[in-house]
């Protein structure tokens, strides 16, 4: 089996978790783990399964507005962040729109900071919207892994998203005939 995760990062946070998920998918087989913008629709067509995540702007996915924002934000001087190679890179919004034929089998994450989900928001909601009106089954619901209100990841997050790749994986392994 061939799993993809496709992230969206702009302070690297959601980067760090989408290679997590990665490890923790191993046992499934052939992991890649890409920036939005290299999941073109030739690495999705040898995919079994997708896993995709975000940061949460706004209370959900990011638009063009956010992304600008959040970027100027990291060149502040006051500001400890640092921007993910790919942050100025397309948005999921945008990936979506173009996506063309996902694999069967998906799942969503997303950063976002700590709090009611009421209240912070969650973009892996907005994935998994997606995900659905692309034909994909959702093998687990959506996952969110938390942030601080200084933008870096809290502890044991890349932990806790290992955890939810192998569980992801377990889910998704094909059952040996008996």
């Amino acid at each position: 089996m061939k799993a993809v995760v496709v992230y969206e990062s702009i302070y690297g946070n959601t980067h760090l978790i989408a290679e997590a998920v990665g490890l923790g998918l191993v046992d499934l087989g052939d992991v890649e783990v890409v920036p939005v913008g290299a999941a073109t629709p030739e690495v999705m067509a040898a995919a079994d399964l997708v896993v995709v995540g975000g940061p949460t702007h706004v209370h959900g996915m990011s638009s063009a507005m956010s992304r600008k924002g959040a970027i100027e934000d990291a060149a502040k001087p006051e500001k400890d962040l640092e921007l993910d190679p790919d942050a100025e890179g397309p948005g999921l919004r945008d990936w979506f729109d173009d996506a063309g034929t996902l694999p069967a089998m998906a799942a969503a994450f997303d950063t976002r900071m700590p709090g009611s989900p009421a209240l912070t928001g969650r973009a892996s909601k907005g994935i998994a919207k997606r995900l659905h009106r692309h034909g994909c089954r959702l093998v687990a619901e959506p996952m969110s892994f938390l942030v601080s209100k200084d933008n870096h990841l809290a502890e044991d997050e890349e932990t806790h998203a290992r955890l939810w790749g192998a569980d992801l994986a377990a889910r998704c392994a094909p059952v040996a005939p008996e």
